[in-house]
């Protein structure tokens, strides 16, 4: 899990950023939870690793 934050600012339509915040309503979601699974899943489809990235097989000692 990441340990510090920093901000994304995008602009986008507000007839879609109301769509989009509804429908993360109605999945019990918050815009920032979906948008950073959106990023994560853009990142494996591209094979790009990065620092905070699960790893399969690993385990806390």
């Amino acid at each position: 899990m990441e340990t510090k934050t920093a901000r994304l600012t995008i602009l986008i339509d507000p007839v879609k950023k109301k769509a989009f915040e509804e429908l993360c309503t109605l999945q019990d979601l918050t815009p920032s939870q979906v948008i950073r699974q959106l990023i994560r899943e853009y990142l494996d489809r591209h094979n790009i690793d990065y620092a905070t990235k699960a790893k399969i097989g690993t385990t806390s000692k």
